[in-house]
């Protein structure tokens, strides 16, 4: 099986699993229990959120776990009422915006419009951008809107469960003051994320309880947070150097097939490639690889009656002829290039041949 799904989720490193696995049949106490089992696995909690407050230059204590990055991005949003976001966000998010929310558009790349931001923030505004676009991969000029949000008074989330640790994150000197992590897309388990949420800001727990300092109620998946720290820890700057020599290698020869396009920016995330066939559809070519053991994804999400392209592709004005065709193939630091050889045979093989049908 060759894996190229890695945006969806990941494997879990096997380092990773191993941590976890203590905290299942040995250290298997209730964080909130004041015995020997209770404390250890109180303790890993409070190590793993030094791990990850590090890796973003926060304090320990303005990180809040949660069970990924869906959760984490609904809470964020209980914070002030006027929201602006973008038509290129993640469904989480423009799923649970309120009424009456502004959507900034994107640019052909799926920038978002720093003008038309400019225009409709104002004081106490809550600013929701995603880093790097889950679909096409564009990483968004975090600090500069970050700048732009401090200087109206207005709160900036930030999606980053798609560029943690494979783009810089300074939460300080990127004006951010909260921001979404999960830990499935970095080889750590499902089921867990953070909410990095800064000092003086204010937000409302989705349900009431005493954990995670009042945000987050119920007994927290402790072996899902030493797992989500150990794969922060494992995680190398070479790995993302690793990815995107793989990627622009994989797109060169993606983009000898004719009537092929790349979907976002030249800057994007190291393990993205979205790329669309014109007159195609994505989800009949996904089909066809994962027939030969190719895992990939699709733009186009398919129902009984109808194929409608992406919400992200038709952000950055992509007509059907091309949205319809788009693929998404996504690295790992696992991702071989022999990988990358077979599934790009895979895919001519397959263009080719729908395009004779």
């Amino acid at each position: 099986m060759i894996y190229l799904d890695n945006a969806a989720s990941t494997m879990v490193a096997p380092e990773a699993a191993n941590a976890m696995l203590t905290f299942l049949t040995e250290k298997y106490g209730n964080p909130s229990s004041i015995h020997t089992l209770g404390k250890q696995a109180h303790d890993a909690i409070e190590h793993a959120r030094e791990i990850i407050a590090k890796k973003i230059n926060a304090k320990p204590h303005e990180i809040i776990f949660t069970s990924g990055g869906t959760e984490s991005n609904v809470l964020a949003l209980t914070a002030p009422t006027h929201v602006i976001t973008s038509t290129a966000e993640h469904s989480s998010i423009l799923n649970s915006i309120p009424s009456g929310s502004i959507l900034c558009p994107v640019d052909k790349d799926g920038f978002v419009n720093i003008d038309f931001l400019k225009k409709k923030i104002k004081k106490n505004s809550l600013v929701s951008i995603i880093h790097g676009n889950n679909e096409i991969g564009t990483i968004n000029e975090i600090k500069n809107i970050g700048l732009i949000c401090k200087r109206a008074g207005a709160v900036f989330h930030v999606d980053a469960c798609q560029s943690f640790l494979k783009v810089p994150i300074d939460v300080k000197k990127m004006n951010i003051d909260i921001l979404t992590l999960n830990s499935h897309k970095i080889h750590g388990p499902k089921g867990v994320g953070a909410l990095y949420v800064r000092d003086g800001i204010s937000i409302n727990p989705l349900f009431k309880g005493s954990q995670e300092h009042g945000l987050r109620a119920g007994t927290p998946n402790v072996q899902g947070i030493v797992g989500f720290a150990k794969a922060v820890e494992l995680w190398k700057n070479s790995d993302n150097k690793k990815m995107e020599k793989l990627r622009d290698l994989f797109i060169t020869e993606l983009l000898k097939i004719k009537n092929s396009r790349l979907n976002g920016s030249s800057n994007r995330l190291c393990n993205n490639i979205n790329i669309s066939f014109k007159n195609l559809i994505g989800d009949t070519i996904v089909k066809h690889l994962d027939a030969q053991s190719i895992c990939a994804s699709t733009g186009s999400a398919c129902t009984s009656h109808s194929i409608e392209p992406s919400h992200v592709l038709k952000a950055i004005g992509l007509s059907d002829e091309w949205s319809l065709g788009s693929v998404r193939f996504s690295l790992s630091r696992y991702t071989t290039k022999e990988d990358i050889k077979t599934a790009n045979t895979a895919t001519k093989v397959i263009v080719e041949s729908l395009k004779k049908i």
